[in-house]
């Protein structure tokens, strides 16, 4: 029988501190499943960037976590070094899958995902591309209400992590894999709507990604766009790439009439009273012209 290596008491106790807080065990469980960036548990755990950021560097100073670079993006995984990550793996390993708490980790603002149901409701869906999947949210949420979804992105890490979520729930009709926002290799007139939520601001050229996305639009389909209204956090260009700090209702708008949509609807929703560090979301809804529109466009001032 193998020996069990001994650990230093301050190493078990701070260790076991740190990981004792609800929003910390899930950041180990949701690092458990694949590598992620500060904005990536910030969209999963619906909280403030400086709270999560805080969390994380007090789980990489007990040695539970550690930071990584590859190229612009700083990644967090489970620590692989310290003597304490091995505490984390044998803490994560305990955990129940099917607990509520952990099923609940991947759940999105109620009232932003509420506005895309709502904003999508008034037409069938039959085809759905989302691009910039992440976690693949976007694709469980609207899986009722699709006959076939597909989740476009970039990184091989986070489409493990959709690919978990949507095994998980079971949703067949569903897929994900690799591709660029800017060429999405996919045929024209392809699908009934599109989203691109949360991604726009990591863009360097979010004309060129809206263009791309009501190229593959049916007559009649819809583009839903979802990010963050104008805001002021400077810290999140150089500590999350961000390359846009939000977008003004006119920016994406005329975005949309330059690709030839017309735009059925745009709308903000501020955050929380005396919420943390959150920002408002905005959403805008595009309509391809092909097809005879129920609803007059909206026009921007």
């Amino acid at each position: 029988m193998p020996t069990r290596a001994h650990l230093p008491f301050d190493t078990i106790y701070e260790a076991l501190k740190a990981a004792a807080e609800a929003t910390r065990l899930r950041i180990l469980a949701l690092l458990a499943e694949a590598e992620l960036t500060v904005s990536d548990l910030t969209a999963i755990l619906r909280q403030s960037q400086p709270r999560i950021s805080r969390h994380l560097r007090l789980l990489a100073e007990a040695g539970l976590v550690e930071r990584f670079r590859e190229g612009s993006w700083a990644f967090f995984r489970l620590g692989e070094r310290e003597d304490a990550a091995k505490l984390a793996r044998e803490l994560i390993a305990h955990l129940d899958p099917e607990d509520v708490t952990l099923r609940k980790l991947h759940v999105a603002d109620e009232a932003v995902e509420a506005a895309i149901i709502g904003a999508l409701a008034d037409a069938p869906l039959r085809a759905l591309l989302d691009l910039g999947t992440g976690t693949g949210r976007m694709l469980e949420l609207l899986a009722p209400r699709i006959e076939r979804g597909l989740g476009l992105d970039l990184s091989l890490d986070m489409l493990s992590l959709a690919r978990a979520r949507l095994d998980r729930v079971g949703l067949r009709h569903c897929s994900v894999r690799q591709g660029d926002i800017y060429d999405l290799a996919l045929p024209k007139d392809s699908f009934d709507a599109v989203v691109i939520h949360q991604v726009l601001h990591f863009l360097d050229d979010g004309a060129r990604a809206i263009e791309e996305a009501a190229r593959v639009l049916r007559p009649g389909g819809r583009l839903l766009v979802v990010d963050f209204a104008p805001h002021d956090l400077e810290f999140l260009r150089d500590e999350h790439a961000h390359r846009r700090l939000g977008f003004a209702p006119e920016t994406v708008t005329q975005w949309m009439k330059a690709a030839g949509l017309g735009v059925l609807l745009q709308h903000s929703l501020p955050p929380e009273p005396a919420s943390e560090g959150q920002i408002a979301v905005s959403l805008w809804l595009g309509r391809d012209p092909r097809l005879a529109v129920t609803a007059p466009a909206l026009e921007v001032a």
